[in-house]
């Protein structure tokens, strides 16, 4: 994630027509000789070891979350009482009390923020939302999530270390609901509106691993597979599943919505595509004419009239995953402005909202039961 970020502010310049110009001034990282490593690959002009000495820094505007969440509360506090700017990655804190803490320090600072959940600047994702904005989707009746991935079903994946802290409860806070369902969620409620109530049940498949770091046996506490059912506050159901036992897949984030006048269905593996199926008019709700053409269509989001993508290439180019991020970017400086962005970019306020239904999810496996979200 820190390569996606430093990439974002490297290059976002140069695909946008921006108020701000990015400098990249100082890096963190508790390994100095990995922060020297980074800075001379990302161009950053200086590194510091103690990370609230960067935060206190007068020549530093924006500051940059990417660290295992345990951390992200600390220091997103401690960037907006220094009066910067914030972008925290996903998801936004170990649970809604410290989300709370959060919001409640960035408001009282007054300070801009963004939490990188960066799918909603996939321009099939963005065309996902215009077309519901513009009713070819109708009134919505269903809505169904997926994200799937594998790395961690045998045995012998350890827990903890640089690259697997997202298997220890005590730095990642929850397992693949915060880690993976954190995107669902968000782009759900972006798509389809707020959820009410959840209904859920969590799955740890090995229940204990070796500590990379130590070589103990721990237990792990965090879950490995969710899968939830959601009543939407306007009137639509949904299922939402996530695991990283799902042999085979390995970044498998889709999204589908069905409703009176179509529906649209989006898989993060094939994402420059979005499907749409046609059936209805978006002014009328009457079922188009053209009978023989109703059906899916696979349409390849390349063009200059989809969202995003007049700042790349020529059509039938595709653009990756690093581009979400400098799309993502180029929104919130463009709304730091006072500009129009593409589309708004969730503050930590709305990624509190986001928490919130992530901590609901976890308490109704806990709990056994529906619980009803504020």
């Amino acid at each position: 994630m820190g390569r996606a970020h430093s990439n974002a502010c490297n290059q976002v310049g140069h695909f946008f027509d921006l108020p701000y110009r990015l400098v990249l001034k100082s890096c963190h990282s508790r390994n100095l000789e990995k922060a020297r490593k980074f800075q001379s690959v990302w161009g950053y002009e200086s590194v510091e070891e103690d990370w609230r000495k960067l935060v206190e820094r007068d020549d530093i505007d924006l500051v940059v979350v990417v660290t295992p969440n345990y951390l992200h509360k600390e220091m997103v506090i401690a960037a907006a009482e220094a009066g910067k700017a914030i972008i925290c990655e996903k998801p936004l804190a170990m649970n809604m009390q410290e989300a709370t803490e959060m919001v409640a320090a960035v408001e009282a600072a007054g300070v801009p923020s963004a939490v990188s959940f960066c799918y909603r600047r996939n321009p099939s994702v963005a065309l996902f939302k215009q077309l519901i904005d513009e009713n070819r989707i109708g009134r919505p009746f269903h809505y169904r999530a997926t994200y799937n991935q594998d790395y961690t079903i045998s045995e012998k994946v350890p827990v903890g270390g640089n690259s697997l802290w997202r298997l220890d409860g005590n730095i990642a806070g929850s397992g693949v609901t915060g880690d993976l369902l954190a995107h669902s969620i968000d782009t759900a409620e972006w798509l389809n509106g707020p959820i009410e109530k959840v209904c859920a049940h969590t799955e740890i498949f090995i229940k204990e691993r070796k500590n990379a770091e130590t070589g103990e046996i721990i237990t792990i506490t965090i879950d490995d597979a969710c899968m939830f059912l959601a009543v939407f506050k306007n009137g639509s159901i949904g299922t939402f599943e996530s695991t990283r036992y799902a042999r085979g897949r390995k970044n498998f984030n889709t999204m589908e919505m069905n409703g009176s006048n179509g529906a649209c269905y989006f898989n993060l593996e094939e994402p420059e595509y979005l499907q749409f199926f046609r059936y209805g008019d978006p002014e009328t709700g009457e079922k188009v004419e053209e009978d023989h053409l109703t059906g899916w269509q696979k349409i390849l989001v390349t063009n200059k009239e989809h969202p995003y993508m007049d700042r790349y290439w020529v059509p039938g180019t595709v653009i990756g995953y690093e581009h979400y991020f400098i799309n993502q970017l180029a929104d919130f400086l463009i709304q730091m402005s006072g500009g129009t962005p593409v589309y708004p970019v969730p503050t930590i306020s709305d990624a509190a909202r986001t928490q919130k239904v992530c901590d609901a999810v976890i308490q109704s496996a806990r709990e056994e039961r529906w619980i009803q979200i504020d």
